[in-house]
């Protein structure tokens, strides 16, 4: 979890970049090739395969649409319009949307006390940290609404591949790798809609896809996967908390950026949270 948030805690910010010289969904489907081609050729190096059948690639299709392909569109969209920092207090949301959506479906009863009140937490740490009744018109506006619609999208996704496609005797190397290319597929078939758009070769634009689409999506779904397979949708979703804090420790600790009361205080919040969501129950002695 640790490694995955330092892997996304920047990504709004390169999304923010590559938008200086492609578009949405120019952005989103080089990402997801590149991811692609990471995964795909992680798995054969180390002497696996893809996955055959079409149940299987029917859930993995399903998947990438939920968690790859419109939500990183739509986030894509949204950051045309909403500042990086309002994006990411939005995508915060996404672990209550998860915890909201897999009590109701009755995917996960057994949340508990500890673990609500630990999502709880962690989204008021955020809040806090994000402070955003400074720009909070932004959050009312279209890229703020579309935004929010990713986040659902990712707790959507989050249930799905825990029902259906993690514990199933897949590596998660194979499955992201999957999920990726079929998110490419899907985000081909909309680029003559908004990708035809001339591109403005741009050395920080690159850099940006290049860095998201290795990094940002590739090696950071797999270890997606991996925290799913472990702890489940809605504990696998509170990553999402952490990045804002790793944002925050990266200013401070490369660029000089001290933190405020509000942000430390927010930070503290949310390290708090998730710990209540990762204490697990113990069994009691007979």
């Amino acid at each position: 979890m640790g490694a995955l948030a330092l892997i996304w805690g920047s990504g709004f910010l390169w999304i923010k970049v590559a938008l200086r010289g492609f578009s949405p969904t120019q952005v989103t489907l080089m990402r997801l090739v590149l991811g692609a081609l990471v995964l795909v050729i992680m798995v054969y190096a180390q002497g696996r395969r893809l996955p055959r059948g079409w149940k299987l690639w029917g859930h993995l299709t399903v998947a990438a649409l939920f968690a790859n392909a419109a939500p990183y569109l739509l986030f894509a969209i949204g950051e045309q319009t909403v500042s990086s920092s309002t994006a990411g207090i939005i995508n915060c949301t996404t672990p209550l949307w998860t915890m909201l959506l897999a009590y109701t479906i009755g995917h996960d009863r057994t949340i508990g006390v500890r673990r609500t009140a630990g999502l709880l937490l962690g989204f008021a740490g955020t809040v806090v940290i994000f402070t955003p009744w400074s720009t909070g018109t932004q959050l009312m506006t279209f890229g703020g609404f579309a935004c929010l619609l990713a986040s659902v999208c990712y707790a959507i996704s989050y249930i799905y591949m825990d029902r259906f496609l993690v514990n199933r005797g897949m590596p998660p190397i194979a499955l992201s790798a999957s999920q990726l290319t079929a998110a490419s597929g899907l985000l081909l078939a909309s680029t003559p809609i908004d990708g035809m758009r001339p591109i403005i070769v741009r050395p920080d634009a690159l850099v940006a896809i290049v860095i998201l689409g290795v990094l940002g999506t590739g090696v950071a779904y797999e270890l997606n996967y991996r925290i799913i397979e472990e702890d489940g949708a809605v504990v696998g979703s509170v990553v999402t908390y952490l990045l804002p804090v790793v944002a925050i420790s990266l200013g401070w600790l490369v660029l000089g950026e001290v933190p405020t009361a509000f942000t430390a205080l927010g930070a503290g919040t949310v390290l708090v949270g998730i710990t209540l969501t990762r204490i697990r129950s113990q069994p009691r002695n007979s």
